[in-house]
């Protein structure tokens, strides 16, 4: 981010709590995020992090960094700092005004443009004596410039037309280089390791890590794949093996609480309501869906969370976790239900199969109140929801749980 005209939005800020708005002529417009509902202020990115406060709705924070796709690090009114979710239902982005005094006078009386260019249409003449607020230098030739009626245009850089207050220019690029490391490093290389190009041992290497190098671990790409930063400031891949790499690094889905978590999956889920119905639809393509690549893809778009491809494998994964349920009456919106094949209508039609052992054919997402988000034939009109009691789906119904 450049850092243009620090001090003037820096004593512009510690102004705006004792002078009104309507006491300038000029402002400058900077992002905040404002508080859209009660959301948890914390200590650390996660939902087990100690909360700090609850903050409240209007509130303006001041965005310090990106955390991860799940956090942002922030900046309260009061000079607090710490974590919160990154959630459009608790955050969004506004741009507020935030009153500055003048910084630089036109000595000669000089062209104010609607561009950076003297081809640019000419709005008027500025005159001698008349002050302006620089909002940035273009480049060696150009300021962009706010006058006493508000009004935005560019004018010559040029000591001959303007003095800016204690020769204090804004910068045309930041005045210090940014961290290299925006987070702290998370990992620590084991044993020397190949720090590639790509997710493959086929991928080039750019070189090896040493052993006891710190690196950032960006993101898991897959069970055998990190995505690292190193200390240079390169990006590259590293494997997961605990041979070679110790981590702190979770899933940022994982930092979610379930309920959340279920919530982002149902949104994203429902946002595919009435895509039509594939046998094994190309898992690259959400034009189409089958059962379980519709699943895999609400998981995948609202958490980020990376499924099995069919629904026996999913199914395996979900016991793997522990916790399922084979009554459906227990489970928690946003679980997985999984189902075997259909016998007909009536309970009577299922009596005496062993469903321990039954292969599971169908995969779904539990809304709760008895309700399931699906897809299963071209006929059904593709994604939608279905009632579980007393119908074939109760009766189908094997087992269901959390995926994490």
């Amino acid at each position: 981010m450049k850092k243009k005209l620090l001090a003037i939005l820096l004593s512009a800020i510690a102004t705006v709590s004792i002078l009104p708005f309507q006491a300038f002529g000029y402002y400058v417009e900077t992002s905040q995020l404002k508080v859209v509902q009660g959301v948890n202020f914390r200590e650390q990115p996660s939902t087990s992090g100690d909360k700090i406060r609850m903050l409240k709705t209007g509130e303006l924070l001041e965005l310090i960094q990106t955390y991860n796709n799940n956090w942002l690090l922030v900046r309260d009114a009061a000079g607090q700092t710490g974590y919160v979710s990154s959630s459009s239902t608790y955050v969004k982005e506004t741009k507020i005004k935030v009153p500055a005094e003048p910084n630089a006078t036109i000595v000669s009386s000089v062209s104010f443009r609607t561009g950076p260019s003297t081809s640019s249409t000419r709005t008027r003449f500025l005159k001698e004596g008349e002050q302006v607020l620089i909002l940035e230098k273009v480049n060696s030739y150009w300021y962009r410039v706010m006058d006493a009626n508000e009004n935005t245009g560019y004018v010559s850089t040029s000591s001959q037309y303007i003095e800016t207050y204690d020769n204090q220019e804004p910068a045309l690029e930041e005045e210090k280089e940014e961290e290299l490391f925006q987070a702290p490093p998370n990992g620590t290389i084991v044993s020397s390791v190949s720090f590639r190009t790509g997710p493959g041992t086929d991928d080039p290497r750019i070189r090896y890590l040493s052993a006891g190098e710190k690196v950032l671990v960006l993101d898991k790409y897959n069970d055998y794949w990190y995505n690292v930063q190193d200390q240079n400031g390169t990006v590259g891949y590293v494997s997961t093996s605990a041979k070679y790499i110790s981590t702190a690094f979770v899933e940022p889905y994982k930092q979610l609480n379930r309920m959340t978590a279920a919530e982002q999956v149902i949104q994203a889920g429902m946002s595919y309501m009435g895509v039509p119905y594939e046998f094994g639809s190309n898992r690259n393509d959400t034009s189409t869906f089958d059962c379980s690549d519709f699943v895999r893809q609400a998981f995948l778009d609202g958490i980020g969370q990376q499924l099995p491809g069919n629904s026996r494998t999913q199914g395996s994964y979900v016991r793997s976790i522990g916790g399922s349920q084979t009554d459906w009456r227990q489970l928690q919106r946003g679980d997985l239900m999984f189902f075997m094949s259909y016998k007909g209508s009536k309970a009577s039609n299922y009596s005496g199969i062993d469903k321990s052992s039954a292969t599971i054919t169908h995969v779904g997402i539990y809304l709760g109140n008895g309700q399931v988000l699906h897809t299963y034939s071209e006929e059904s009109g593709g994604v939608r929801i279905d009632s579980i009691a007393g119908t074939s789906w109760e009766h189908r119904f094997l087992f269901g749980g959390h995926t994490y």
